[in-house]
């Protein structure tokens, strides 16, 4: 899982003077650069596990690429390649086409691909493949044609706002903008590349959404 941001929020007892000005330096900050006697460790080697401490979601800069010159595809060529998931027909169909052919969650995971709806109007699909998991309510996804003009973005933030946060509902990044997009879609769930078994094909049966 993506440690996207870490500062420190508290040093440990004995730290030198100055201690509040680092009390939000990253976690990858080179410590050679703090003044430390010498024969003895820098404040962040003694510093508990507790003095650290994960930044929200909303702390989270995306950086997103769209590429609109290369060539033109529809998210299911796109996700089929990209995921080894090896269905093909329209993307409101694999959720169905996958049942017992391959695992289905509920879950993000790294290399699944998430099955969407409510792209454009209620009732027409969407897949995209998880490139990374940033947090337990947030994902980066790789995908094409989410635009309609056949462009690939990657890297592209999903974050989960359904209320039970069982990734049910989701809001996608709005690359061009630069800004959360305004509409909620529908997750049918994520299917990796793997063989079904019958525990993942009972615990994906339920409906959602």
């Amino acid at each position: 899982m993506r440690s996207f941001v870490i500062a420190a929020t508290a040093l440990a007892a004995g730290a030198p003077s100055g201690a509040e000005a680092l009390a939000v330096t990253p976690f990858s900050i080179d410590a050679s650069a703090t003044e430390v006697a010498p024969g003895e460790p820098s404040p962040y080697a003694v510093a508990p596990p507790s003095a650290f401490a994960r930044l929200p979601d909303s702390a989270f800069e995306p950086a997103p690429s769209l590429n609109a010159a290369g060539p033109r595809l529809q998210c299911v060529p796109f996700a089929r390649e990209a995921s080894g998931v090896s269905i093909y027909g329209d993307a409101s169909t694999w959720w169905a086409q996958a049942a017992g052919r391959y695992e289905r969650g509920r879950a993000p995971e790294e290399g699944a691909v998430i099955v969407m709806r409510g792209f454009n109007n209620p009732n027409r699909g969407h897949v995209a493949v998880v490139r990374e998991i940033v947090s337990e309510r947030m994902i980066l996804v790789d995908h094409a044609n989410w635009l309609n003009r056949g462009e690939i973005t990657r890297g592209v933030p999903v974050r989960d706002v359904s209320a039970a946060g069982d990734w049910s509902q989701v809001q996608v990044w709005h690359v061009p903008g630069g800004h959360w997009g305004a509409r909620t879609y529908a997750v049918r769930g994520f299917i990796a590349d793997r063989p079904a078994d019958m525990r993942s094909a009972q615990a994906a049966s339920a409906p959602v959404g």
